[in-house]
């Protein structure tokens, strides 16, 4: 299964690179565009959450990595409370 990494720019203009275990996050992110916080969010844990278990299926156990990431975001996140924050897909790694 082909990991990847996706940059993001999050609302203090800080760039920081996360971590995918396969292609998923394509189908729920396109670079350049800006997202909502709370989108960001709902996005992430899609995109991560089915990608560790795309490697459960296939392994026999979750991503520990991808779940590691979701958590990172998340505590990242909410750090910004201002309504209209928004996180930019910058690029995607693979």
């Amino acid at each position: 299964m082909p990991e990847m990494h996706f940059r993001i720019r999050w609302p203090d203009g800080e760039i920081e690179t996360c971590y995918s275990p396969s292609l998923v996050v394509k189908e729920h992110f396109a670079v350049g565009e800006e997202y909502e916080l709370h989108d960001f969010f709902a996005r992430s844990r899609i995109a991560l959450v089915t990608g560790s278990e795309r490697i459960k299926a296939r392994y026999g156990h979750a991503c520990s990595r991808a779940l590691t990431q979701l958590a990172r975001i998340e505590a990242r996140g909410a750090r910004f409370s201002d309504q209209g924050a928004r996180v930019k897909i910058e690029a995607f790694e693979e």
